[in-house]
């Protein structure tokens, strides 16, 4: 179980501009968090933190009992815990399957990277030697970086906005990744329905703080109320 107790977080130049406002959640195992909320209101910044790129102001966070408050990103990726970049990066040099050997810590044969690439809508005969450049399309990018996430088999996967940049039928065979990824905790930072649909929980913030928890169906009225509101004006008007 992963657990954030009264997490806050505000850039080093600016503490007085507080983007995480005791925030305090708990992820378990096999279990699909989607986290929401209009611009702004900490999404991103609050999966970073879990992940370590940023450092949490105060709080603390717990991965089964161990404090991981001040561990650095590779220590927590040891422990388990992966981060898919809403852009994913590039790496000159190295092939498509160098870096699925590296996710998975082995040398994979091929119907392996078939299994990996297959999963993610792409043919392994084409994609298994292609440079990991950019070269490739965002939507390649994209299924590459979800195959590195399935290869790496974490107990805990972070996605911020993994719809971002994909095309049609991607997005339509993406929920059904998170779906099949049972064994693992997964946080997904998103604003489409389909991904929201699918949660076990919708986490819904709001100025950076946690405005509501429940299923989908629960956190609706909230989320609707949520973005009229970031459309009126501060009177209710256009």
């Amino acid at each position: 179980m992963l657990r954030l107790e009264n997490i806050c977080f505000a850039p080093v130049d600016n503490k007085d501009k507080e983007i995480l406002n005791d925030v305090s959640l708990k992820f378990e195992k096999g279990k699909i968090y989607v986290i929401t909320g209009p611009n702004g209101s900490g999404k991103s910044t609050l999966v970073k933190v879990i992940m370590g790129i940023n450092n949490a102001t105060s709080g603390k966070i717990f991965l089964d009992d161990k404090e991981i408050t001040n561990l650095p990103i590779n220590e927590r990726a040891n422990l388990g815990i992966s981060y898919a970049f809403q852009q994913p990066v590039t790496f000159k040099g190295l092939k498509v399957r160098d870096l699925l050997d590296i996710a998975s810590n082995k040398k994979n044969d091929f119907n392996a990277l078939c299994d990996y690439l297959s999963e993610v809508g792409l043919c392994a005969k084409e994609y298994i030697n292609r440079p990991l450049d950019d070269k490739l399309s965002g939507g390649e990018l994209k299924r590459i970086e979800l195959a590195l996430v399935l290869a790496r088999g974490r107990e805990i996967n972070i996605f911020d906005e993994p719809e971002a940049g994909i095309d049609l039928w991607s997005f339509d065979n993406l929920t059904n990744i998170f779906k099949n990824m049972k064994d693992s905790t997964n946080i997904i930072v998103s604003h489409q329905t389909k991904i929201l649909e699918i949660a076990d929980y919708v986490i819904l913030l709001k100025n950076g703080k946690v405005e509501k928890i429940g299923s989908y169906s629960e956190v609706k009225p909230y989320i609707e109320n949520t973005t009229c509101g970031r459309l009126r004006g501060k009177d209710g008007q256009n």
